[in-house]
C-alpha cells in the first residue's frame, strides 16, 4: 500500500502536509475526508486524541499532527528539497519559526473562524482582538524577513508559512507597511507545491465562514 495522505483540501494545515509532498514529488494517495468518505474519517478519528487531520499513514506507521508529518517525511522519504538544516542549531531555529506560523498566525486566526461557524457572524470585539494580534505577528515577522534569504527552496518554514499567511491575509489584510511580509507572501503562493494546493482548494471557498475575497 502506498503513503496516504488524510485530509481535507481546504483545510490550512492539510496544505501544510501537501506543500512538503508536491515540493519534492513524493508518491502518496490523498484520502479525502467529508461526505461520503465515512471509512477514512473513521480512521482519522481513531489515529489522534481529538481525531483532527490531517493523518499520514505509511505501512503501518501514523502520524498525526502537520509538523511531524513534514519531519517524518524529511527523515524518511527525503527529496530534492531538505525539510529542515541538518545542523541541529540550525534546524531549531527552522522549528521555532514552524511555532510562530502555527500558535501567532494560524491560531488567531482561528478564533475568528471558529466564532463565525459557531455563531454566523463575528463579534466586533473579536474582529478588533484578532487584528491586534494579527498585527503585531505582521509586524514581527517582517522584521524577521529581513534576515532571511530562502528564496527558492521549501522547507519546514514555507510549509506552516504559506496556509497561514493565505488565510490570515482574507481574515485581516497585511498593511502595505509591511512590504517584505505581502511580497512574501505572493512569492509564497506562486510556488508550484503551493500554487497546486490553491487550485486544488478553489471550489471550496464558499466553506469560508467570512468570506472569500475576490483575489489569490
Amino acid at each position: 500500500m502506498s503513503m496516504q495522505l488524510y485530509g481535507h483540501p481546504f483545510s490550512s494545515y492539510t496544505w501544510k502536509a501537501l506543500i512538503a509532498l508536491y515540493a519534492n514529488d513524493t508518491p502518496f494517495e490523498f484520502a479525502p475526508l467529508g461526505e461520503g468518505k465515512g471509512e477514512n474519517d473513521e480512521f482519522v478519528k481513531s489515529a489522534s486524541p481529538q481525531g483532527l487531520f490531517p493523518v499520514l499513514r505509511d505501512g503501518e506507521t501514523v502520524v498525526f499532527e502537520a509538523s511531524a508529518i513534514v519531519e517524518y517525511l524529511h527523515l524518511h522519504h527525503p527529496g530534492k528539497q531538505p525539510l529542515l538544516p541538518t545542523d541541529s542549531n540550525e534546524a531549531l531555529q527552522v522549528r521555532m519559526i514552524d511555532r510562530v506560523f502555527d500558535n501567532y498566525v494560524m491560531a488567531i486566526v482561528q478564533g475568528s473562524v471558529g466564532e463565525a461557524i459557531a455563531t454566523g457572524k463575528l463579534s466586533d470585539a473579536t474582529r478588533q482582538k484578532v487584528e491586534e494580534k494579527l498585527e503585531k505577528s505582521y509586524r514581527w515577522i517582517d522584521e524577521w524577513l529581513g534576515g532571511y534569504d530562502n528564496r527558492e527552496s521549501v522547507t519546514l518554514i514555507e510549509c506552516a508559512a504559506a496556509p497561514s499567511l493565505f488565510y490570515a491575509d482574507w481574515v485581516h489584510r497585511i498593511p502595505e507597511q509591511y512590504g517584505r511580509l505581502r511580497d512574501w507572501r505572493a512569492h509564497l503562493l506562486a510556488l508550484p507545491a503551493v500554487a497546486r494546493c490553491v487550485e486544488d482548494a478553489r471550489p471550496y471557498r464558499s466553506y469560508f465562514p467570512l468570506g472569500a475575497p475576490d483575489r489569490d
